[in-house]
């Protein structure tokens, strides 16, 4: 995988993240649950069409994935760690 298949980590914001949150939070105004899930779905895919790098995506899905629920072995890492702190 070459460097412009890997997902960026530094701030591509230039310190301009907040405008970019403000604006998504903004663009959510006034929806209900589903109307607020289909925006993010249609934003996702705009965005997906937009990067065009498969590998980018995946690692980017993984990463969102990881962050809303850690994976079975993750989950068992933590719990082992939790067994040998009681020993």
């Amino acid at each position: 995988m070459t460097s412009s298949e890997k997902i960026r980590r530094q701030d591509g914001f230039a310190g301009r993240g907040d405008d970019f949150y403000e604006a998504l939070l903004a663009a959510h105004e006034g929806l209900d649950d589903n109307e607020s899930a289909a925006l993010n779905a249609r934003l996702v895919l705009l965005l997906a069409n937009h990067i065009g790098s498969l590998p980018v995506l995946r690692e980017a899905l993984a990463l969102a994935r990881a962050g809303v629920r850690p994976s079975e072995q993750d989950r068992d890492a933590a719990s082992n760690k939790k067994q040998d702190e009681r020993k």
